[in-house]
């Protein structure tokens, strides 16, 4: 071993799709052979590389470091709190350089405080104490294998072990009280497993954790492995209506990953370790399909109620609908540019567009399904694409990797159509519309009208803003800085843009009532709305000649036309569960 060794930190991250290693979040680094300290340099290109210089006749080293808990997942927001842990394991290890992550073993271990318990798909070797042992591992599988732990903590068996394998919630929070889930949600959950199951007909698993921490104190997001998923939500969202109708979609999005992105992966996107770059040309099939399929297995497992998903349905197509850097950025774009737009904020994000491969992503997978049913005079849909695509033979984790062209053949397989060009006009051409093929297909229409959408108004409730984006063409947050203003709008029209504050409008001081008022004056009046704003130390008043009143996106059922909508969203497994 002796000369100079290179051991690396993770850098290209799976499920976030770009170089999230918290590499700056790396202190007190030492290396040691026994005793002595080692002397080691930052490569000063590679920022996640580590030179360390090893004497003759060392055969071993120990690398120590510290991490500050300042990154969870990859999202953001803080990985622990005095209650709750949330470990990823990439954030804790180094390894070779050039190796491949299969090829490298770890028999990982960690010390919990006092009384906590933990969830993981790792199974454990023994547990001492407050030291808990894992079975040896590769690298592959320690990083797809998050841990939660916490000092309140609850397990809810979703289904014994049998024809399915075994699911299990692993629940952890800030109090136990948080960790109170209706009989309804278990009901739910259960459901939600057997959908799955006849939806791809095979598990690539051999036994499955929804490990799910409740905190406000840690950061918010999901992540997908093959036998877990790590899903971060606020504290009460099994308790609070608006944050349970939000996150309602969250854990069937990650577990539906667990045979779209983990098991079948764009093979750009499928590295031999975590220091190759990602592409992400092809995040609308590995996010946009999983989010289409998340969000409707959330409704055939009861989770959201019809009615529901056509809510949020209406609120992402208008919201596409009206994004105005469609105009220059294609949606494959998004992906491909994922690593510099995924924590841009919302500052100018609908010029700049955001990772719209997502909510795109569903607009693209309902138009497909829907074609398929009317190609093949309902007697196909894009589940027969999902078993094939997905299916196979159960059994352990694997990869299998797969190219725009394989999507096409299967989609072929299924109905014949020329798919190539509909979906390389999709995602590589630029348009001013979003795609509603899928909508009208589905026998619906994106309207407007002054009637409340249930998930924009639960959004508003939660993040504390007021949006008139399909209206005056902005949001605004409590403080009355403008979040967003859509470029070409009456608002932007007027010369009012982000990072602006909000003052007053029609001479008095802003609120979400007097906005709505202005607009309903507007109307009956015909007088432009008055704004007054601040930008910096600067005071000026904005007319707005805007008169149509409220819009507020909502789908409405178009007679004499199949609703295809409503028979994508029938459970396959007869009606959601019951309590």
């Amino acid at each position: 071993m002796a000369g100079e060794i290179t051991l690396v930190y993770p850098k290209w991250i799976p499920g976030t799709h770009r170089p999230s290693g918290p590499i700056a979040n790396v202190t007190g680094l030492h290396f040691k052979a026994g005793t002595q300290d080692l002397a080691w340099h930052r490569d000063p290109v590679e920022m996640y590389s580590f030179h360390v210089t090893v004497p003759p006749g060392v055969r071993e080293i120990q690398a120590t470091f510290d991490l500050i808990s300042a990154d969870s997942a990859g999202g953001g927001g803080l990985a622990a709190s005095s209650n709750v842990l949330d470990l990823n394991w990439n954030q804790v290890v180094l390894y070779p350089d050039g190796s491949a992550s299969d090829a490298v073993e770890f028999a990982p271990s960690v010390r919990l405080p006092a009384g906590w318990k933990y969830g993981t798909a790792l199974t454990t070797a023994r547990a001492e104490g407050d030291e808990v042992a894992f079975n040896p591992v590769s690298l592959t599988m320690l990083v797809d294998s998050p841990l939660i732990a916490g000092a309140h903590y609850r397990q809810v068996e979703l289904m014994p072990a049998g024809e399915i394998p075994a699911h299990v919630m692993d629940m952890v929070a800030e109090s136990d009280a948080d960790l109170e889930m209706t009989p309804a949600d278990i009901a739910a959950y259960r459901k939600l497993v057997v959908e799955a199951d006849a939806l791809f007909g095979a598990h690539h698993y051999l036994r499955y954790h929804f490990l799910y921490t409740l905190s406000d104190a840690v950061g918010h997001h999901g992540l997908e492995h093959h036998q877990s998923s790590d899903n971060s939500v606020p504290g009460r969202t099994l308790l609070d209506p608006n944050q349970h109708l939000l996150e309602a979609d969250l854990v069937p999005h990650e577990f539906t990953h667990s045979w779209n992105g983990k098991f079948r992966r764009p093979a750009s996107l499928a590295t031999k370790n975590y220091q190759e770059p990602m592409i992400g040309d092809l995040l609308w099939v590995y996010e946009g399909l999983t989010d289409y399929l998340g969000q409707v297995l959330a409704v055939r497992s009861g989770l959201w109620t019809p009615e529901q998903y056509r809510e949020e349905l209406a609120s992402m197509a208008a919201m596409l609908d009206h994004r105005a850097g469609r105009s220059w950025r294609p949606l494959e774009d998004t992906g491909v540019s994922v690593q510099i737009l995924r924590m841009q904020g919302a500052r100018w994000e609908n010029w700049r567009r955001g990772l719209d491969y997502y909510p795109e992503g569903d607009l693209i997978w309902l138009e497909v399904d829907t074609i398929i049913r009317k190609q093949t005079e309902g007697r196909r849909s894009l589940d027969d694409f999902c078993r094939r695509f997905h299916g196979g033979e159960s059994g352990p984790p694997k990869v299998v990797p797969y190219t725009f062209e394989d999507v096409v053949r299967e989609l072929n397989a299924v109905a014949p159509y020329d798919w190539a060009a509909l979906l390389k006009e999709r995602v590589k051409a630029t348009s001013t519309h979003a795609p509603m093929g899928g909508i009208e297909g589905g026998g619906w229409r994106l309207v407007y009208n002054d009637k409340p959408n249930a998930f924009l108004k639960a959004r508003a409730a939660e993040y504390k803003m007021t949006s008139l984006a399909y209206s005056l063409g902005f949001s605004v947050a409590k403080d009355g800085q403008f979040i967003d203003i859509i470029p070409g709008s009456p608002a932007y029209q007027a010369g009012l843009g982000p990072g602006m504050k909000l003052i007053a409008v029609n001479g008095r001081a802003w609120s979400p009532v007097v906005l709505t008022q202005s607009l309903l004056s507007a109307h009956a009046s015909h007088e432009p709305i008055e704004v007054i704003a601040e930008t910096g130390e600067f005071f000026k008043t904005y007319r707005i000649p805007y008169f149509e009143g409220e819009k507020i996106p909502h789908l409405e059922r178009v007679e004499g036309q199949p609703d295809a909508l409503s028979d994508i969203l029938k459970a396959k497994t007869g009606p959601p569960g019951k309590p």
